[in-house]
């Protein structure tokens, strides 16, 4: 059985941790500090969950979306990065932060993470920029306002990723649309899809 998602109440936070009770069944997940910072003891939440089974344990990873959960497991596909490393950038940056960085071959911004320093974080760019994002368990982000503690930034993500996907049906390449996308966003970064793809193909157009 792999637990995709958790809503119920929350029982407990510990330090890297939260339990949530799902109709009278505590489950305890690791989780970064970001999340835990918006959680709080009695009040409903939801959380996507990241199962991972070995021989002697299952654990659990907690993060407030479904891209931020993506994309721990796609900084895993990085050799030298693990499930530690990965948790502690997805506590230390934003899904969206991360896909700018990825794109603007910022370095910098991934150093932010305890414990990752600038070789890995060269190693992390130099494996994922130009790759598309990672899309969540059925195809794409569905962000649910309601519930869903990160929603708006799972919503910002979503309109960064279409709006790259647009450029690149334009004819634009992985990497030449991803790194106008995330140039224009640091100018209007609650921008949406549209607004994203005209501030991009500026960035684009020769001076």
């Amino acid at each position: 059985m792999i637990i995709g998602r958790l809503r119920g109440t929350v029982a407990a936070l510990g330090s890297d941790s939260v339990m949530v009770d799902v109709n009278g069944v505590g489950y305890v997940a690791l989780a970064g500090s970001r999340l835990l910072s918006k959680l709080t003891v009695g009040a409903e939440a939801e959380v996507f969950i990241e199962t991972r089974v070995t021989e002697s344990s299952i654990t659990l990873f907690a993060f407030g979306s479904d891209d931020e959960r993506a994309w721990f497991v796609r900084l895993q596909d990085v050799p030298g990065v693990a499930g530690k490393s990965a948790m502690a950038i997805m506590d230390a940056i934003s899904a969206t932060e991360l896909m700018d960085a990825l794109a603007l071959g910022d370095t910098a911004t991934i150093t932010r993470a305890k414990g990752v320093g600038k070789k890995l974080a060269e190693r992390i760019v130099g494996e994922l920029a130009g790759k598309p994002p990672p899309m969540g368990r059925f195809g794409k982000f569905t962000a649910d306002p309601s519930g869903s503690v990160s929603a708006a930034a799972e919503l910002k993500t979503g309109a960064r990723s279409e709006a790259v996907s647009a450029l690149i049906n334009l004819g634009y390449s992985q990497s030449e649309a991803a790194r106008a996308v995330a140039s224009a966003a640091r100018d209007v970064p609650d921008a949406e899809t549209g607004a994203l793809i005209k501030a991009a193909l500026k960035e684009l157009s020769p001076a």
